[in-house]
């Protein structure tokens, strides 16, 4: 059984205290309740430490949001997996679209990232999606599947540790857009059988793959009952303790009532 995951990214937002206060409200909403998903939280680097003292009572998980795949260097403005790890991350997000579209980083790059992140022991979480001129012209499959050989594909089935996969449609991050569950259902079920077949049942059956873009507590219900989606990548709503502690509570319900 595949134990769902709601993921915040909270990208380029919140100092310190505004992290504090932040992670306060969604605790002062979520504790003692009975929630079996994991809850995943992507600071921005300067406040890891502080998301970490906050959730150390708690059974979350602190959340990278990029590294560079190598351990140490002249890279300025750079950051190691080495140095997530020490501050207390599990996992880290990688390939996001604004990285590739805004930073250039390739599929090569990402392939690159996610092998340091394996050899760290943290649990990357990659990204992948099309920009909507690829889905407008039918490209949405082809897209996807050459970014998941880029960052998988140099990978061996009894050498792999775990990962995520987070499938966000560029088109509908930050712009109230959301795919629908059919949308959605459809390249995440594409990502499952790629997984089959590039590595085994058996990994495509305890991947969790994610969803991401615009999603909402109003959205999480529906996305969360296609039988392929196994979670969220929040952005812009995780900033809001409220919406995010309501996206958690919905998602696991509905994955509890979906048999996940």
């Amino acid at each position: 059984m595949r134990v769902p995951l709601i993921a915040g990214n909270w990208k380029m937002h919140m100092t310190r205290p505004e992290a504090r206060e932040l992670v306060r409200g969604i605790k002062s909403r979520l504790m003692g309740k009975e929630i079996r998903a994991q809850v995943g939280l992507a600071p921005p680097f300067t406040a890891l430490e502080t998301v970490a003292n906050e959730i150390a009572d708690t059974n979350w998980i602190l959340v990278g949001q990029n590294a560079f795949w190598e351990e140490k260097g002249a890279f300025t403005g750079e950051i190691s997996f080495g140095m997530l790890a020490e501050v207390g991350c599990k996992m880290v997000i990688l390939g996001h679209s604004e990285r590739r579209h805004i930073f250039g980083e390739s599929d090569q790059w990402v392939g690159k990232k996610v092998q340091a992140c394996l050899q760290w022991g943290l649990v990357p979480i990659v990204c992948v999606g099309e920009t909507l001129d690829e889905r407008e012209s039918g490209l949405t499959l082809k897209v996807v599947e050459r970014q998941l050989e880029g960052a998988l594909g140099g990978l061996e089935e009894n050498a792999a540790g775990e990962f995520v996969i987070a499938y966000e449609p560029v088109w509908a991050i930050g712009t109230g857009r959301t795919a629908t569950p059919e949308q959605a259902q459809e390249v995440q079920a594409m990502v499952r059988d790629w997984l089959r077949r590039r590595f085994s049942p058996m990994r495509a059956s305890r991947t969790r793959i994610l969803y991401g873009g615009s999603v909402k507590p109003e959205n999480i219900r529906e996305l969360m009952e296609c039988p392929d989606i196994d979670g969220a990548l929040v952005g812009g709503a995780s900033l809001d303790a409220l919406g995010f502690a309501k996206i958690v509570e919905e998602g696991d319900r509905a994955a509890r009532e979906g048999g996940k």
